[in-house]
């Protein structure tokens, strides 16, 4: 293992042990290689590495401290990677949404709330018949947003938020140049609505997944076009 890396997993060892904790500021650079064994240059580059993924905040004057560990920060290096896709890896992606977000949507079905699944249903009634792609486009988001909240899982919210940013535009793209994007769409949306209510978790499952894997096909045909 390099220097580095040793030095990696022994600050990360720290904060799992419950020795540094959300907030937490390290011991000065000097004392924390000492304690560790490892040279100041290796503890170093250690800070700098954890801090690019957001476990450690660098105060310059102030010291380094333990960020808030919460999964959204953690989670930006995952949309940084997706932020650099290019075309071809953006049916990737999609398929990634896909497999997260069907499972979430299911998990919707046996946790979500009475409450919730009401909200979900007034995010559909409230999209206009005359709505504009943009906006359908959001609500598309918002709506999908909302179920995967319902899942209950911060870190799987925040992964998908991080890669479903990254199709938007590929959702206008077909909302533009498909006959029929707004009623297919909230159609869908109300299915996966009811599926919710229902309490069914495989039905709600099978529709968002091929709520999605429409878009996925839409965009391989666009592609080979």
């Amino acid at each position: 293992m390099a220097v580095t890396d040793e030095a990696i997993e022994k600050i990360k060892a720290m904060i799992v042990s419950g020795e540094l904790s959300p907030g937490d500021r390290l011991p000065p650079e000097k004392e924390l290689a000492e304690r560790l064994g490892l040279s100041r240059n290796s503890m170093r580059e250690a800070v700098k590495a954890l801090e690019v993924i957001r476990v450690l905040d660098v105060r310059r004057g102030d010291g380094t401290y333990v960020t808030s560990l919460e999964p959204h920060l953690l989670l930006e290096a995952v949309s940084f990677v997706a932020d650099m896709h290019d075309d071809d890896s953006l049916l990737e992606i999609f398929a990634v949404r896909r497999m997260l977000e069907s499972q979430a949507t299911g998990l919707a079905a046996t946790l979500g709330t009475d409450e919730a699944v009401s909200g979900l249903r007034d995010e559909i009634e409230a999209v206009r018949a005359d709505v504009s792609i943009d906006e359908l486009v959001d609500h598309d988001i918002r709506f999908h947003r909302e179920i995967v909240r319902m899942a209950g899982n911060s870190y799987l919210a925040s992964l998908i938020e991080s890669l479903s940013g990254q199709t938007v535009r590929a959702r206008v793209w077909r909302g533009l140049t498909e006959a029929g994007a707004v009623e297919r769409t909230l159609s869908e949306h109300r299915a996966i609505a009811d599926a919710i209510a229902q309490r069914d978790p495989g039905l709600a499952t099978s529709l968002a997944t091929a709520h999605i894997a429409g878009v996925e096909r839409w965009l391989r045909q666009a592609a080979a076009s």
